[in-house]
């Protein structure tokens, strides 16, 4: 049997191909992601693992012995669920992989924001020993952080935020708070209230562009917006003209609509602007835990087994 791995975000595929030797699978990649390549190699595959790489309807279809498409890490956006559960494939992920690492990089995000470490760095770097800013610095102690969604990721930066000293709220249409002491409001209530607001949210049709003009302008001028999630939950060029306006006090994003974004535009210098290469899911530790268990499931699903984390059970009951 041939498995496809269409991309990854680390080295090598030396963990990927030691396990799927040892079960007698054959490993197939490619250089080239776009639609039209994936879909000529998923002729003669029998699963398909991506990381960012889209696995379109085409690609899919063109798969006629594949058992399952397994992502490479948490959200499913780049993945034809509907078409692929509609044939009869197994779709598996890894939910919790990197729950602490992108919890902390977060965490750092606002520490960054709330002490200007980026800008000050960058004076120093140009040789201006200055301390006094403006507007100034205040204590991050008692202000607050919105939290937009309440899954793992936004349950770990609760429970560190608040060691912190942060009030947390949150919104998520369920309302549901896990049973923590986390005060849940409305959206419209988060973008007032909040000083920093987080985004955890997985991007679907209904929350995309769920940050637009409308929405910056209701925030504080003194708030920063943090991206973790999904770069096309922020409307760029809405964010572009609040920044430019001082609508909002700036941004941390380590997701973009566009990756990488074009780095020669100078929205991306301002000294507003904290960005990082969609890198907040990064440590030694999260990464071999997810290429060990992402690979994991697709031989469970090969050899007959259910793996752990089905995202369509019911293809089982066709």
């Amino acid at each position: 049997m041939k498995v496809l791995l269409t991309d990854r975000g680390w080295a090598d595929f030396g963990i990927e191909r030691k396990l799927l030797d040892e079960h007698g699978y054959e490993l197939i990649t490619s250089e080239k992601t776009d639609e039209d390549s994936l879909a000529e190699l998923a002729k003669e595959v029998h699963a398909i693992g991506t990381c960012w790489a889209k696995v379109t309807r085409k690609v899919i279809e063109n798969a006629p012995n594949c058992k399952t498409v397994v992502r490479y890490g948490i959200g499913l956006d780049n993945i034809d669920v509907e078409r692929a559960t509609e044939l009869g494939m197994v779709v598996t992920n890894v939910p919790d992989y990197c729950v602490i690492e992108v919890a902390e990089h977060t965490l750092g995000f606002i520490l960054a924001c709330n002490r200007r470490i980026v800008q000050l760095n960058k004076m120093m770097q140009s040789g201006k020993f200055e301390r006094m800013l403006n507007p100034p610095i205040v204590r991050l102690a008692g202000q607050t952080l919105g939290l937009v969604g309440f899954g793992r990721i936004a349950r770990e930066v609760f429970s560190r935020a608040v060691g912190m000293g942060l009030k947390v709220i949150a919104h998520t249409p369920s309302g549901n708070n896990y049973g923590l002491d986390c005060e849940m409001v409305s959206f419209e209530e988060l973008l007032d209230r909040s000083d920093y607001i987080s985004l955890h949210s997985p991007l679907t049709d209904e929350t995309q562009h769920l940050i637009g003009s409308k929405e910056l302008k209701a925030m504080k001028p003194t708030s920063f917006l943090l991206n973790t999630s999904r770069g096309g939950l922020i409307d760029t060029e809405a964010l572009r003209e609040a920044i430019e306006k001082k609508e909002i006090a700036g941004a941390a994003l380590d997701v973009f609509e566009q990756e990488p974004p074009n780095l020669e535009d100078p929205f991306w210098q301002d000294e507003r602007m904290i960005v990082t290469p969609h890198a907040a899911f990064v440590s030694e530790e999260s990464l071999e835990d997810l290429r060990i268990r992402a690979t994991g499931q697709i031989i469970q699903v090969l050899q007959g087994e259910q793996p752990d984390n089905v995202i369509n059970p019911h293809v089982y009951n066709k």
